[in-house]
């Protein structure tokens, strides 16, 4: 605790709204209060589409804007300590880094539509955006961050396989356009109709409103449906297998801070380590830090070198037995 004490301002509040620091009394009841402001945004949103509520649409607007003045003085520090976020840029593109961040965005779109709801429709639309605001409670909980993990580490696999179904999509299309125009010139009008065809076959088992009349249109409807199952079965298989290797990843390295390690080993940054500097980790749990692997990339570690969330950290224990 007193080591909390010692740091900076700037650098409490990164650790307070940034991390997440599940030890630090005031960071869980900041994620608690955060997490509380931002259902209730949702809530309200929600109760203010019902009629039968409009008396008390009063009440509704003073919450709103309670809620939202949270957000601006959140979003307002997060700008301000993102240069420890991004600690290797200097402190003007660090926070053009986060406001262009998908964190950064979403901040920004739940503020705006409250400055301009009586204005175009396009501002009243982006109270949507709110919802989005969800996804910042990822950030709070390590079940959670794996599914983002997962989906950024595969993430060229999973373009390749939406892509392979782009392509199976717009091929299905043309060819059932061109096998049921004639027999159906109302319903597969152009090549647009049968993409609405071929997307809720590949996808779906069908809505029933588009469909083949045609014998040869039958058939490829049979063999478009066939390939949908494995178009949908690739992304699938992908992400699972994602989720094993993270796990098995995480279960096999979770009880490191308590084991004696005698050889070289591998573990995954997770927030007890996320925005520590090597020498903190090394003197808090007695390791030697040999190599951080990041994103592709392998990083020799230097004592201030600070740790990011989901690197992986190339150990040997001090004192193993």
């Amino acid at each position: 605790m007193n080591s909390e004490n010692s740091l900076p301002l700037k650098a409490r509040i990164f650790n307070i709204i940034q991390i997440g620091d599940k030890s630090n009394r005031i960071s869980r009841a900041f994620d608690i209060f955060i997490t509380v402001v931002i259902f209730s945004n949702i809530v309200v949103t929600f109760l203010q589409t019902f009629s039968e509520l409009s008396f008390l649409s009063g009440f509704f607007h003073v919450i709103e804007a309670a809620t939202l003045c949270i957000f601006c003085i959140e979003y307002i520090l997060r700008i301000w300590t993102a240069d420890l976020l991004y600690p290797s840029r200097s402190r003007l593109r660090s926070r053009l880094c986060f406001l262009i961040s998908f964190d950064g965005i979403i901040d920004f779109l739940t503020i705006l539509p409250f400055f301009f709801l009586s204005g175009f429709v396009i501002f009243r639309m982006l109270r949507v955006a709110r919802i989005f605001h969800l996804f910042r409670l990822n950030s709070r909980y390590d079940s959670f961050n794996i599914i983002t993990t997962v989906l950024y580490e595969k993430r060229n696999q999973i373009i390749s396989s939406v892509f392979i179904v782009v392509i199976l999509m717009l091929a299905s299309s043309l060819c059932m356009y061109s096998v049921e125009h004639d027999a159906q010139p109302d319903v597969f009008r152009n090549a647009f109709s049968g993409i609405w065809w071929s997307m809720s076959t590949l996808l779906t088992v069908g809505y029933g409103d588009i469909y083949p009349i045609t014998t040869l249109g039958k058939v490829m409807a049979i063999c478009i449906a066939y390939l949908g199952v494995g178009a949908v079965a690739i992304p699938t298989g992908i992400i699972s297998a994602g989720f094993v290797e993270q796990y098995q990843r995480k279960s096999g390295l979770s009880n490191i801070k308590n084991a004696d390690i005698k050889e070289i080993a591998e573990i995954l940054a997770d927030r007890r380590y996320a925005g520590k500097t090597i020498e903190e980790i090394e003197t808090a749990d007695q390791l030697t830090i040999f190599l951080i692997l990041r994103d592709n990339l392998s990083v020799l570690p230097q004592k201030d070198t600070v740790v990011k969330l989901n690197d992986i950290l190339v150990i040997r224990g001090e004192n193993g037995n």
